[in-house]
């Protein structure tokens, strides 16, 4: 079986938080929960990138700690910023992008983050990924963030055939129900940390195994 109809999504999607219950929380959804607040979500994920997950939850709250809104993020010197951050990949160029993003919010958004993606994209190290996120995790706005998890995981299952991140976001806009766009980031992230990971991924025993046509693996365990 390869075609997803309505009642294989939703499968899908029982599965998926079931095996997410089992998980501990992703930083940005700790973010979510606990703050719901655009301008958390948007620090978190620009630190997030190319950084893993426990590094990102100490790291964004040690800056969230010191700068909890725009203006006192662009008040900080580049070097604090950097020191609260590191080791983040890229500790260093997220220092200068969030100050900037800091000192743009302050003058430009009257201190808050816009729900609109072109200013969100407008904004330093900004891309299509971080502003879906934010409008989906910050504002409720749906949007499918795409990132590797969830360029791979549905490719493998056949959800997707693409191979660009962005043509992901397009064919998942089409196959999903809107009302999974928000959550499917954190659901495949999750599923894509602790399961079906890029190399070898665990297809033994695993919960989406009758679902799966396992697209593109040539070796797991």
């Amino acid at each position: 079986m390869t075609e997803w109809d309505r009642s294989r999504i939703r499968e899908l999607e029982r599965r998926l938080r079931a095996f997410r219950d089992t998980c501990r929380a992703t930083t940005l959804a700790e973010v979510q929960h606990a703050t719901r607040s655009p301008f958390h979500v948007l620090v978190s994920c620009i630190v997030s990138l190319r950084t893993k997950d426990a590094v990102t939850r100490e790291a964004s709250g040690r800056l969230l700690a010191m700068a909890p809104d725009p203006a006192a993020l662009a008040a900080l010197e580049e070097d604090a910023i950097a020191r609260a951050i590191y080791p983040a990949g890229f500790y260093n160029t997220k220092a200068r992008q969030l100050r900037r993003i800091g000192a743009i919010l302050a003058a430009e958004h009257g201190g808050a983050v816009p729900a609109d993606r072109e200013a969100l994209l407008a904004l330093p190290g900004v891309g299509r990924k971080t502003a879906n996120l934010v409008l989906g995790l910050g504002f409720g706005i749906p949007a499918i963030c795409v990132d590797t998890h969830v360029h791979r995981i549905s490719n493998r299952l056949g959800l997707v055939a693409t191979r660009t991140p962005e043509a992901t976001e397009r064919a998942l806009e089409a196959v999903l129900p809107r009302d999974l766009w928000i959550d499917i980031n954190d659901l495949l992230v999750t599923f894509g940390q602790n399961r079906c990971h890029p190399t070898s991924p665990r297809c033994s025993g695993c919960p989406l195994d009758d679902l799966c046509p396992r697209r593109g693996v040539t070796r797991f365990r």
